[in-house]
Parts: structure tokens; sequence; C-alpha cells
């Protein structure tokens, strides 16, 4: 999917969000900054010469974007922070001598790395930057091959509530399916027709569409590229409609028709509506984004639903906590088999 940096917030903040890809960015480029305060800090004459531009069409850049550039670290220095700022810098032999002007200034905007990524996200007049664009989107696509072995498809499984989530929806899930065999008519297309009734009051597709927009074969589970936020939404939709269709199967006294059941689920969405809509909404947002920046996938159905991810979510998924459900099965094999015997 094709990404412009400089017209595109969210892919932006989606980049300066990802601590992962943030340090091998880093380590790669090798601009030099000043430790300070547990940050590397750049002046506005450093990001000048980086990107051979004037420090005025700097300071444009700051105008123009300051409400951004100071969510991603821009900060202006004065007093005791100044003074702590340039001794540190003076200290610093990785960036060179400190000049007159900065010495004798009592007012410093000063970058940090995200910042100073930030405007080269946007900055149109500098070759540099235009490189550094291209850089950056490499390098954010090869850090999360890297980490997750080259396939993001089943990136959801990393983080902690996943396992726990699969475990219980696929009880409820059986459940689901037995109450199809006892109170519905034989059908060889109940199944998928209901499940595809849960899916499209979730997330507005149904199965096929899924797999397209994932890329799945048609082998591959489609329960076990979601999240555990949809599974668990799911497992609800599923459990309380079982209910449902018993208590109005056992009061006909009878099974219900393919035809009778589909209604049956619409009458249930109805009467639930404002009762999963929060949930509805939640879970919609999550997955748009998340497979939006992980996946590099667009669900066209949830597009107004996508936002950036913050910090918490990359390090969800991507930070040290997150593992392969394998390793997070053999971690918890005690709780695997105390859930599934449940």
């Amino acid at each position: 999917m094709n990404k412009d940096l400089t017209t595109s917030d969210l892919h932006r903040k989606n980049i300066l969000n990802n601590n992962y890809a943030l340090e091998i960015i880093y380590d790669e480029i090798s601009f030099p900054g000043v430790m300070f305060e547990n940050k590397y800090r750049f002046t506005k004459k450093q990001v000048a010469e980086f990107f051979e531009i004037d420090e005025r069409t700097v300071e444009r850049y700051i105008e123009n974007n300051k409400t951004e550039f100071e969510e991603s670290g821009y900060e202006i220095l004065t007093g005791n922070r100044l003074k702590d700022f340039k001794l540190a810098y003076g200290a610093d032999t990785n960036v060179g001598t400190i000049d007159g002007s900065l010495k004798k200034t009592s007012v410093l905007g000063v970058f940090t790395f995200r910042t100073f990524l930030n405007i080269g996200m946007i900055l149109t007049e500098s070759e540099k930057a235009k490189l550094l664009r291209a850089f950056i989107l490499d390098i954010v696509i090869d850090a999360i091959n890297q980490k997750l072995g080259g396939n993001t498809k089943y990136i959801n499984q990393r983080e902690e509530e996943f396992l726990s989530s699969a475990l219980k929806e696929h009880n409820y899930r059986q459940e689901f399916t037995n109450a199809l065999d006892s109170y519905v008519e034989s059908n060889k297309f109940k199944y998928a027709q209901l499940t595809n009734k849960v899916y499209k009051s979730i997330f507005k597709e149904n199965a096929k569409e899924y797999r397209q927009i994932l890329k799945l074969k048609d082998k591959e589970s489609v329960r076990s590229t979601m999240y555990s936020e949809v599974l668990d939404l799911i497992s609800s939709y599923e459990n309380g409609f079982a209910d449902f269709l018993k208590k109005h199967s056992e009061k006909l006294n009878r099974k219900l028709r393919l035809s009778e059941t589909n209604a049956l689920f619409d009458h249930f969405e109805s009467i639930t509506n404002s009762i999963y809509e929060p949930l509805r909404e939640k879970v919609r947002g999550l997955m748009a984004s998340r497979d939006m920046a992980f996946r590099d996938a667009l669900h066209e159905k949830l597009k107004n639903y996508i936002t950036h991810l913050s910090t918490e979510e990359f390090d969800k998924f991507l930070g040290e906590k997150s593992m392969d459900l394998e390793e997070r099965i053999l971690n918890n094999i005690d709780v695997f088999k105390r859930l599934k015997n449940r």
C-alpha cells in the first residue's frame, strides 16, 4: 500500500510510535545527538545541516506544524534546563564544539529523534528528506518482518491476552455449533450463514471478504488471525445467540428452519444493539487500525475507524512482553490445561 508520509498524519504517527523500529532507524542513520534527560536532542542548526536546508526553512516548518512537532518531542528550553543542555552539548564529543550563538541564547528549541524524523517526513524542499522517507518505510517493514520471522499474518497471537481469549472462544464456538445442531433443521449452509451474520454484525465483513483482505489461504483459520478483543466479542455474540435460539426453539417445541434462524438472528441483533454498540465500535477501530499498521491491510468498510496506534499498542505486539504463541503456551502450560478443561 502506498504511504505518502508528507501528507498522511496517520502513517507518520504509526512510525513515530513504533519504538522497536525507531531504535533500528537511529542505529542505521548515525546522526549524533546530545544525550539530555535520557533522550537524544538536536538543535535547529543540526537539523538544517543534516537536511541541507536553511535554518529559516526549519523555523517555517516548526511554525506550520507546531502541535504535531510538540507531540513528537519538540520543546523550548530556558533557564536551568537550557544551562544543563549547554553543558551536555559542550561535553559531547560526537556533536562538535558549541558555537557562539548557542552559548549566548537564552531560549532554545530542541528536537528529539522523533521530531527530527517527523520533520524529515514532511519536508519537501530537501532531497535528503526524500531519501530518508524511503529509508524509513523500508526499515519499518523490514523491522516488523524480522521481529515476526517474515510473516505478520499471526501478529495478533503475540499479545498476552490472545491465548486466553482463543481458548474461551473455542468453548463458546462449540456451544454455538451445538445449538445450531440441536435447534435448527439440517442444512449444510447453516454454520457458514450464521457465522457470517456474526462477522458482518461485528466488523461488516463476511469470512470470504476477511480472507481476501488478509490474503489467507483456504486452509488457514480465519479466527487464528483475529485479535483477542475481536474473539471476545464473537464469543459473546455466539454464546448469547445460542441461548436465544435454544429458548425460542423450546418455546415452539420444534427445530427452526434456516430462514427462520436468520430472521431470529436479526431480531437478536436488534434487541442487543445498544449493549454491543460500544464494544463493536472499539473492536472495529482496533481491528482496522492494527491491520493497517501491522499487516498493511485495508478493511475498506472500516476505513472511517482507522487511527494511529499508540506506543503502548506497538509495545503490546512488538515489545518485551510480546512472544510467539508456542512460546507463550510453554510458559503457561498449567494455565493452558486448566482453561482447556473448563
